[in-house]
């Protein structure tokens, strides 16, 4: 026993650290683990705590759905409002049909005075006086008037790299 504790006693010390730590380290974790059962937590709580927990968050999804509700119901009378103008809009082109007018042009009419009354701030934009990119000469076949660049072949023969 002597000569084993004089050839390996560091490494039996070391190891015997190594273990303390370790099971330090593990029991630790699993003190700070809540336990395993899901009901110890909410035992620990006081019954009308829990009761308006719930209770509050009863009230906040009927909130919500409210809410929800509302946005629909105006999403609703939206479409049903786009779909009353686009009727109108079928039924005047008809009867400008009818009365053999151009419906396109009564419909555009109409369209133009939707977008006026919908911005009425908007300025209208004019177009600048644009220059053309290239010249009225140039031609990609004849390689005039391209600029600098230029596509040249390249040499023949065999490539000089090997």
């Amino acid at each position: 026993v002597g000569s084993l504790l004089s050839s390996y006693g560091w490494y039996i010390l070391l190891a015997a650290v190594a273990v303390y730590l370790l099971v330090q380290k593990v029991s630790r974790s699993l003190a700070a683990r809540p336990s395993g059962r899901p009901g110890a937590a909410e035992a620990a709580e006081e019954p009308d705590v829990v009761v308006r927990r719930q209770e509050a968050l009863a009230a906040a999804r009927l909130r919500m759905q409210e809410e929800l509700n509302a946005q629909a119901e105006r999403y609703k009378e939206k479409q049903r409002q786009l779909e009353e103008e686009k009727r109108r809009q079928k039924i005047a082109m008809w009867e400008s049909m009818q009365e053999g007018k151009s419906y396109k042009g009564n419909l555009k009419l109409n369209q133009q005075e939707v977008e006026s009354g919908a911005s009425a701030s908007a300025v209208p934009k004019s177009k600048p006086n644009k220059k053309p990119l290239r010249g009225g000469g140039y031609n990609p076949l004849s390689g005039e008037g391209g600029g600098t660049c230029s596509w040249r072949p390249g040499r023949r023969g065999p490539s000089a790299g090997g």
